[in-house]
């Protein structure tokens, strides 16, 4: 195995579970695990005082996993759901999640990911990259994966967001705008079904629109940054997963602002997707429990 690279965990589930917290419930996980022989490996809880909510994410192993998820599944459905009143849901670690990627022009962010991925930094599988530009094609065909090239231009993206839902329907898990710069229609992201993350510099809402570095220069902003967050209908609003900061001076020039904020870029976007992806990530209203 080459530095750097995520074994897929073979025989090894995640188990997320949330909802109105209440005593046993660790108790309750636990003994489903134990009567289908899982050991547990791993083992992360938050109780919200405020509102009285409970989050778990537990990683277990189990012997000959494929075989004894039916039998888990209506135990933890009984148990979890029906007894305690609580969401849950089980996942096979050994299968890596289908990520589609959709870009622009911008390459730091989407070739950041294929090369982590390529490199088995990321556990998933990125069957396709859709752009509303064709500039990064070659680049995404190096990596050997499929290109596809729906231009978007003008007020009316209809048709353009119906062609990537043909595309990624059915194909993948999630979905992850790099630096992908078009505003998505309420019906797209109820269309496409699975969860979306997106990426931007942090100066957002205070340098709104074009040439947002050139602004921050003007103001003298002496932090750049970068979030991560779940996309929904209210545009850069969704629930944050990952946010970093770095410092910079008058002495930076927009290009070096740039060049620095491209890097937080990156390294939110490819920590926020990698927590995704090992179920790391639970969303409660307009927030988020990292583990």
């Amino acid at each position: 195995m080459s530095a750097g690279r995520l074994p897929l965990l073979r025989d090894h589930a995640s188990l997320v579970v949330h909802g109105d917290d209440k005593p046993g419930i660790v108790a309750a996980v636990a003994g489903v695990l134990a009567r289908h022989g899982a050991n547990i490996v791993a083992l992360d809880q938050h109780s919200d005082p405020d509102g009285g909510a409970f989050f778990q994410r537990t990683v277990a192993h189990i012997k000959d996993l494929a075989a004894a998820v039916p039998a888990l599944e209506t135990d933890l459905a009984a148990t979890v759901g029906d007894g305690l009143g609580l969401h849950w849901r089980l996942r096979d670690l050994s299968v890596p999640l289908r990520v589609a990627i959709l870009a622009s022009k911008s390459d730091h962010c989407l070739l950041d990911l294929l090369w982590r991925q390529r490199r088995g930094e990321l556990p998933v599988t990125i069957p396709m990259v859709i752009s509303n530009h064709s500039d990064v094609a070659e680049d995404v065909r190096f990596f050997g994966i499929p290109f596809f090239h729906v231009p978007s231009q003008g007020k009316d993206k209809s048709a353009a967001e119906a062609e990537i839902v043909k595309l990624v329907t059915d194909n993948v898990d999630l979905l992850v705008l790099a630096r992908y710069m078009q505003i998505l229609s309420g019906s797209f992201i109820e269309e496409v079904g699975v969860p979306i993350i997106n990426i931007h510099h942090s100066f957002l809402p205070a340098f709104i629109g074009a040439g947002p570095y050139q602004k921050a220069k003007d103001r003298g902003v002496k932090l750049v940054g970068a979030t991560a967050h779940y996309v929904t209908e209210d545009l850069d609003e969704g629930p944050i997963i990952e946010q970093d900061v770095i410092r910079v001076s008058h002495r930076d020039t927009v290009a070096e602002l740039t060049r620095r904020g491209a890097d937080i870029e990156r390294q939110v976007l490819s920590r926020a997707v990698l927590w995704h992806c090992q179920d790391r990530v639970i969303r409660q209203d307009n927030r988020t429990i990292v583990f």
